[in-house]
C-alpha cells in the first residue's frame, strides 16, 4: 500500500498535515526517514512509524494453482473466473491478478490487492523471469535452444529478449522443456515455439520473480509465507 495513503487512512489526515509529516522527518520505515510519498510498505515486512505511531497494513496474498478453463478476470459472462475458486470470505473487492494465464493454461498466478506490486513485477524494466513448463507436438533440438537464446523474432519483425530454454524429453511427436522469459507479450510463448514450427500443447508457469509452485493442488490457493513476501521486498519501491 502506498505510504501516504496509509497514513491519510489511519491517522486521518488532511493532504497538508500528511505532507508536513514527511517533511518534518516522522515518517520512519525499518528505521529510517522517508520522504517518498508514494513509496510501497506492508507491514507484514515493514516497521512503519509515524508520529510516533506504528501503523498497520492489511493487504491480502494468494498463490493460487491456476486449472484450466479458468480465466484471468473479475467477471466473466461465459466462464468461471480464478476468482471463483477463492472462498467466499477471501474474495476481497480488492483483489486483482498479477498478470494472466490464458484459459487453457495452468500454474502459478499471484492474486493480491496491493496494486502498486503489481505493476512492479509487470513493469518491463524489471525484467521479472517466469518459467514455464511447456509441452510441444514436435522434437525439440538444439537449434531451438540456440534459437529462444538468441531472440525468437515473430512475424512483422518483433524480436523477443533472449530467453532460456532447457530441453526435459523430446520425441517426434511430444517434447517437454523449461522456458524462462523475462517479458510478457501477448500469447508470447505459444508465439515464440510457433515460430519455430512447433505447437504448443500444454503450458503451465511453475514461477514468477522469486515465487514457486511447490507441492501445492490444481485449483487449490494459499497465503504467501512470510519468506515469501520477504523476497519480494525488492519489488516494494
Amino acid at each position: 500500500m502506498r505510504i501516504d495513503k496509509l497514513i491519510e487512512k489511519n491517522l486521518n489526515t488532511s493532504r497538508k498535515q500528511m505532507k508536513r509529516l514527511f517533511l518534518t522527518g516522522q515518517v520512519i520505515v525499518d528505521g529510517e526517514k522517508i520522504y517518498e510519498e508514494k513509496l510501497n510498505v506492508d507491514s507484514q515486512i515493514h516497521e512503519i512509524t509515524v508520529a510516533g505511531k506504528r501503523l498497520e497494513t492489511t493487504e491480502q496474498y494468494w498463490l493460487l494453482h491456476k486449472p484450466q478453463g479458468y480465466v484471468t478476470a473479475n467477471s466473466d459472462q461465459n466462464h468461471q473466473t480464478v476468482f471463483d475458486l477463492l472462498d467466499p470470505q477471501d474474495r476481497h473487492p480488492d483483489l486483482y491478478a498479477v498478470g494472466r494465464l490464458d484459459r487453457d493454461t495452468t500454474g502459478l498466478l499471484l492474486l493480491t490487492t496491493n496494486g502498486p506490486l503489481g505493476f512492479a513485477l509487470l513493469h518491463p524494466d524489471r525484467h521479472v523471469e517466469k518459467t514455464y513448463h511447456v509441452t510441444v507436438n514436435e522434437a525439440l533440438t538444439a537449434q531451438d535452444e540456440q534459437a529462444f537464446l538468441a531472440g525468437i523474432e515473430f512475424i512483422g519483425g518483433i524480436v523477443c529478449k533472449p530467453a532460456n530454454l532447457k530441453i526435459l524429453e523430446t520425441s517426434p511427436t511430444k517434447s517437454t522443456a523449461l522456458l524462462t522469459i523475462s517479458e510478457g507479450k501477448f500469447h508470447q510463448v505459444k508465439k515464440m515455439f510457433l515460430a519455430q514450427g512447433k505447437k504448443v500443447i500444454a503450458l503451465k508457469r511453475v514461477s514468477m520473480g522469486p515465487l514457486s509452485l511447490e507441492q501445492e493442488d490444481v485449483g487449490s490457493y494459499r497465503a504467501l509465507t512470510s519468506q515469501e513476501l520477504h523476497a519480494l521486498k525488492p519489488y516494494f519501491n
